[in-house]
């Protein structure tokens, strides 16, 4: 792996060193994250080039496929060089036609961590995210007994770290009262920015903030003054909004997906690029 790290070096804990630029790999899953990829091959070199530029964060599930992904990411990557760090998600599953569907009992839980263990060739996984909202919003349930049965397998050594997806402050909250909480990954970007102050917490408190859906997502970014300040910098829209974030918040860290291992290069760049405080104020006002 490279020396250096892409976006600088993160540790929200003890023995997690996390790339502040990193990967998602639900897009190596075929058309709407469901079945085998086009290009099995281009997904195999997309996974060693993320490698091959020092990015230490993988992010996936067990449900992107389901099991396709991570299948792909052992093809590619085990046994695993020292310092690659992945994290998975766990609450959710798939319907014979790939609708996604809510799985958080207890029971479901810890059956899906030791699938992704399975499909992924590992005895304990880095960091395990609980999923619990849709992208449409966060609620304040209590999640004590679902957080709770991912903290007994941190007890039995089969997670290391734990995280939430799609949670609220109260949520958070509630969840370091039962174990740490080392990341969250809620949908937070230019243009969605209902997560201002988690964010702001996220960075008093050393936790990983990771925004699902960095560029859209399903109605991807656009903007007239996204796309003026792309082309003063020199940069792709894309690559500045992915600049934001990284300039957002101290904790923030990056997990664009791609297929492509040329977009992959690109996105990678974006953490070079230095936005001026000009462009960070015009860039802000597209959120308010």
């Amino acid at each position: 792996m490279a020396t250096n790290l892409p976006g600088g070096a993160l540790t929200p804990a003890d023995g997690l060193t996390l790339s502040r630029a990193g990967y998602g790999a639900m897009q190596l899953a075929g058309p709407g994250v469901f079945g085998p990829p086009e290009n099995r091959d281009e997904a195999v070199a997309v996974l060693r080039a993320a490698v091959d530029l020092g990015i230490t964060h993988i992010d996936t599930s067990d449900y992107y496929g389901p099991v396709v992904v991570n299948e792909i990411i052992k093809e590619a990557l085990f046994p695993y060089p020292a310092g690659l760090h992945i994290v998975t998600k766990v609450g959710a599953r798939r319907t014979g036609d790939g609708g996604w569907v809510p799985s958080l009992e207890p029971a479901k839980l810890k059956a899906q961590v030791r699938d992704n263990l399975e499909h992924l060739g590992l005895e304990a996984m880095d960091v395990v995210n609980l999923r619990l909202a849709s992208v449409e919003g966060t609620s304040d349930d209590s999640i004590a007994e679902e957080f709770g049965a991912l903290a007994e397998l941190r007890q039995e050594g089969l997670i290391r770290h734990l995280g939430l997806s799609g949670a609220s402050d109260a949520q958070l909250t509630e969840a370091q009262g039962i174990a740490p909480v080392v990341t969250v990954q809620n949908l937070y970007n230019l243009a969605n920015r209902q997560d201002d102050a988690l964010v702001d917490r996220c960075a008093a408190e050393n936790i990983a903030f990771a925004s699902f859906f960095p560029l859209g997502g399903y109605t991807p970014l656009q903007s007239r003054t996204l796309t003026d300040v792309a082309a003063r910098l020199d940069a792709s829209p894309q690559q500045v909004a992915l600049a934001w974030l990284l300039q957002r918040s101290a904790t923030t860290v990056l997990i664009p997906g791609t297929s492509s291992v040329a977009h992959l290069r690109e996105n990678v760049a974006a953490a070079e690029l230095e936005l001026p405080a000009d462009a960070v104020a015009e860039l802000d006002a597209i959120g308010t």
